[in-house]
């Protein structure tokens, strides 16, 4: 009845509620006096233009027959994007809480007037319910996480090649970029030095690359590349036990972890074109980033993007929030930080030779598939 209720104009539904209501008594299921004035109220408030989408879903629960939105750490999508397995589950928690409705066990009046007991009992039920096995062996919370975290990985695997490609158009047109052979094995050396040293920043900078002090490779650029690559996408690794700040550890590699795709390119893209030299202090990043367009042509061919996917590159960026540049440039504090010790950036913040050609070649190495190797 709910459901029926808001698949018609607000106005129409309130206007049939008095013969809806006579037909359901008529028919010896009268529903109760709390669900007709709460379907007055929310319809009220819908026709007002009053309403959002929390006021509905919130009325539709309390009928005791439709799950909760979130249930753990489950997010139902909406029916029209489900998928075939969701869909079913989905279907067999309404029946469950049909079943237990009818035995008694649930109480919508309560649930209307939000009773806390109700309320969370309600919350439990659905909750044992997802994470006991189903007659077939299945468990739904598990079942449906897992499901969840394929399609993520899937988007994310989409969204590397769609960079990747970019990334690659882009160093097309910029053209050669020489290893500079003497600045790369001043830098290995400097960095095996800084990691044997306890503390900051050899700690963050293996914590970022994965790698243990024990573990280096003993190829320079393969070093170089392995923890420029780490500063980009952190692998994360235990704690050793190494002194000098878990703590800011762990907020610097959450900082570095929330820049995306898109923020990433918008840098990339700035610093490849711009070369040796080019401003690449935390403040410098935040506005390449704000000024990024990836479809003004530089660095991007539409012939270069996968075409097994339906991914855009312009689906990184979120052009309906606004942009947080004293924000973005918090993200990227670390980040120039652990370039200053690569050697990417110098003492003025500026892009060396060193940076120019290893940080895009570092980010070739982020956005590979997986079953790529560094070399």
């Amino acid at each position: 009845m709910a459901l029926a209720l808001l698949t018609v104009p607000s106005e129409d539904a309130l206007a049939s509620l008095p013969g809806l209501r006579r037909g359901m008594l008529a028919a010896s299921n009268p529903l109760s006096a709390v669900f007709w004035s709460t379907a007055e109220a929310i319809l009220d408030k819908i026709a007002d233009g009053d309403a959002t989408i929390g006021d509905v879903r919130t009325w539709l629960e309390a009928t005791g027959t439709e799950p909760n939105g979130i249930i753990g750490l489950h997010v139902w999508d909406e029916q029209s994007e489900r998928s075939q397995l969701a869909a079913e589950m989905h279907t067999r928690l309404v029946t469950h809480l049909e079943e237990q409705l009818a035995a008694g066990a649930v109480d919508p009046d309560l649930l209307a007037t939000a009773d806390p007991v109700a309320c969370g009992a309600y919350i439990e039920l659905q909750e044992r319910w997802m994470t006991s096995a189903l007659p077939d062996g299945r468990v739904p919370m598990d079942i449906l996480l897992e499901e969840k975290d394929e399609e993520f990985l899937a988007e994310w695997d989409a969204a590397d090649a769609e960079a990747l490609a970019v990334l690659q158009a882009l160093l097309d047109q910029v053209g050669d970029r020489s290893v500079p052979v003497e600045s790369l094995r001043l830098a290995g050396t400097r960095l095996r030095a800084v990691i044997a040293e306890p503390g900051w920043p050899g700690q963050l900078l293996i914590e970022c690359g994965g790698v243990r002090p024990k573990d280096l490779p003993a190829d320079d650029a393969e070093l170089w590349l392995l923890l420029a690559a780490g500063v980009a996408s952190p692998e994360g690794s235990d704690d050793w036990g190494a002194p000098g700040g878990p703590e800011e550890t762990d907020s610097a590699i959450a900082a570095i972890c929330a820049i995306d795709h898109f923020d990433w390119l918008a840098v990339i893209t700035a610093l490849a074109t711009g070369g040796p030299g080019t401003a690449a202090s935390a403040t410098d990043l935040a506005a390449y980033v704000r000024d990024y367009d990836p479809d003004d042509g530089e660095g991007d061919d539409d012939d270069e993007a996968p075409d097994d996917t339906d991914f855009e590159l312009d689906d990184l960026d979120d052009d309906d929030e606004e942009f947080d540049e004293l924000g973005m440039e918090d993200l990227f504090l670390p980040v120039t930080a652990l370039w200053q010790v690569l050697g990417a950036i110098d003492d003025q913040q500026r892009l060396t030779p060193l940076g120019w050609w290893g940080l895009p070649e570092a980010m070739r190495i982020v956005w590979a598939p997986s079953d790529d190797t560094l070399g």
